[in-house]
């Protein structure tokens, strides 16, 4: 048969980093969240107006967008840290920008920013939380710094405190779709974790398929969110009502079919297609805070079906008496201290520093050429100088993708974001269809967060609204003059040579993989009978293994240049997965026959010896 029909379009493929620059996320519509955008910058912003304190209506405004660029799917006790924190670090960017800016000439306060890039930079290596925290602290006090007004730090950091608080309630205090089906404050944990059911059941069909690896991410991913859904701040230190309870008990209740499922898919041979049922059924029950009903008769013909029956009939009997009892999260328990020393491990390890140093020279680079610029009048009338550091703060973060892609999306967003607003502007009636668009922009900034280039393309007429309706003129064309050479410099100083090894962000986290893959290992071969340990630290190999992924992906999408640093890193991670499946399906033999078989043993002996020819890791003594 000719196939020379399929190979033609892998001719044709595209670059990676050009793919990455096109590829949007898929999903819902987030109404709720859109709702929320409408509520936040436009009527504060008009408020500030009619109250006669437009600069701080205008500060708001800007803080709402942030957060709305955090305001991601959830539940609202995850929101409260997703969308809090930052807001806390841009108050405290916003101050120390405004205080520094009208204190010190231009050499201390380029210094000043560069030191205070060096360390949101390092602090952003901790995780997602910290690292949109990083990025709204540089942002905001390149905003204080460069756009001097009349009104004190105190007031401004107030401004955009009360913004950005401003969205943080309509969070907790709107409804979402789906939440009259149950308790109004667990709507976004109660999908979180039926979506974690699904997965299992998506898995199970995958068994002994191509698909089922892809499933088994999922499935990670699935439990990921719902673990962060339910371990949100609180209050109090445990659940303190029933309907939350129960929530916590549906979650532990998966963790055995989850580790069943992927027994089942590490052994590669196809189960019936009612395995799959009992799962749906209980994800059936969370979403609609309803009984499990009858479940399918069990099939325990080799030890991964007995222990997803066994997980299965336990989990039923959890949901019926779910409510009643304590449940703790699969997470290990760490203490203030012992998730402070992580933080600074993070921050001041290779991967922290790496990025840091180069987060520091751009940020410093940007604001050193921002200010000669303005000194040279070629901002015209213009009397702030915030723009190009404040775009160079997100073209340099990797959360957004490869650097390539980040240039490329960012230039068109703004060129085609500039561009409609002077059309826009020019017809508009002021300031009343101005503060329109900054309503319709602020709606759809969640929907935009799917594509770098479609954000980029809603927020540049969000702020050049703003800044028109401040008092400053139309500024499409300069904008995009400084967004391109914000671009210029963000490409320059991300393929300079910097000391020490490259990559570091990526081997951090594969090394940080490695260290929860044995120590899971070392627990299921010591036979200890804790199974809330062996799910907290299965949980936490997994999760740090993703991490790792998402991080060697878009590192294998950058440009060569750079992308050649961290060449073999994906099979690192494979050989990783590997092991933690591997050890996964020991830990269910061992429960159901008390020892391993040669081929167990045999293969994790040749995954420690495979991983230690990659890298250099030692096995660790229990599997020695």
């Amino acid at each position: 048969m000719d196939r020379s029909p399929v190979s033609r379009p892998a001719a044709l493929s595209l670059p990676p980093w050009f793919a990455h620059a096109l590829r949007t996320q898929r999903g819902p519509v987030p109404w709720s969240a859109l709702i929320r955008g409408a509520l936040a910058a436009g009527p504060l912003l008009l408020t500030g107006m009619l109250a006669g304190r437009t600069p701080l209506g205008v500060l708001a405004a800007i803080a709402a967008m942030l957060a709305g660029i955090n305001d991601r799917p959830g539940s609202r006790r995850a929101s409260v840290e997703r969308l809090g924190v930052p807001a806390l670090a841009g108050t405290l960017g916003l101050l120390v920008g405004t205080c520094a800016g009208q204190q010190l000439s231009a050499v201390p306060l380029t210094l000043l920013l560069t030191v205070l890039g060096l360390a949101a930079g390092g602090i952003s290596a901790v995780g997602p939380v910290a690292s949109a925290a990083g990025t709204q602290l540089l942002v905001t006090a390149a905003i204080g710094a460069g756009m001097q007004g009349d009104t004190s730090a105190w007031q401004q950091g107030l401004a955009f405190l009360a913004g950005a608080g401003w969205l943080l309630l309509l969070r907790l205090a709107l409804p979402t779709p789906g939440s009259i089906a149950g308790d109004f404050r667990f709507d976004g944990e109660r999908a979180a974790v039926a979506d974690v059911y699904e997965a299992i059941a998506g898995l199970l069909d995958a068994t002994g398929g191509t698909a089922a690896t892809a499933k088994r991410a999922a499935l990670t991913a699935a439990l990921d969110h719902a673990q962060d859904a339910l371990a949100g701040p609180r209050l109090r230190r445990r659940a303190s009502s029933a309907a939350e309870r129960r929530l916590h008990a549906q979650f532990t209740a998966a963790l055995p079919l989850a580790e069943a499922a992927t027994a089942l898919a590490w052994s590669g041979e196809p189960v019936s297609a009612r395995a799959a049922e009992g799962p749906r059924r209980l994800a059936a029950a969370v979403r609609g805070n309803t009984g499990t009903g009858p479940l399918p008769a069990p099939s325990r013909s080799a030890p991964a079906l007995r222990a997803l029956d066994d997980a299965l009939l336990r989990a039923a009997e959890a949901f019926d008496r779910a409510g009643n009892g304590v449940h703790r999260l699969a997470a290990r328990r760490r203490g203030v201290r012992a998730a402070v020393r992580d933080a600074v491990k993070a921050a001041f390890g290779t991967g922290g520093r790496e990025y840091g140093l180069r987060v520091a020279l751009c940020f410093g680079a940007s604001a050193a050429v921002a200010q000669a610029l303005h000194d040279a009048r070629w901002y015209g009338q213009h009397q702030h100088w915030y723009w190009l550091p404040a775009t160079t703060v997100f073209l340099v973060k990797p959360d957004l993708g490869p650097l390539a892609s980040r240039v490329l999306c960012r230039a068109a967003g703004t060129v085609f974001g500039a561009l409609l607003f002077a059309g826009l502007a020019a017809l508009l009636p002021r300031p009343e269809g101005l503060v329109v668009l900054v309503t319709v922009c602020g709606a759809l900034v969640p929907l935009s967060t799917r594509n770098f280039a479609a954000l980029t393309a809603v927020i540049t007429p969000l702020v050049l609204a703003l800044v028109m309706i401040g008092g400053e003129p139309q500024a499409s064309l300069s904008r995009i003059g400084e967004t391109l050479l914000a671009c210029a410099i963000v490409l320059v100083v991300g393929h300079l040579p910097m000391p020490g090894e490259r990559g570091g962000g990526v081997r951090a986290r594969l090394d940080a993989a490695g260290s929860a893959a044995h120590a899971y290992l070392v627990h299921v071969l010591s036979e200890s009978g804790d199974r809330a340990e062996r799910w907290a630290l299965r949980r936490e190999a997994y999760r740090t293994l993703a991490e790792a992924r998402t991080a060697i992906a878009v590192s294998a999408a950058e440009l060569p240049a750079l992308a050649r640093h961290t060449e073999g890193t994906d099979g690192v991670a494979v050989v990783l997965e590997r092991l933690v499946d591997t050890t996964t399906a020991c830990a269910v033999h061992l429960d159901d026959t008390g020892r391993l078989t040669p081929r167990h043993t045999g293969l994790l002996r040749d995954l420690l010896d495979e991983l230690e020819r990659r890298e250099g890791w030692a096995a660790p003594p229990a599997a020695a």
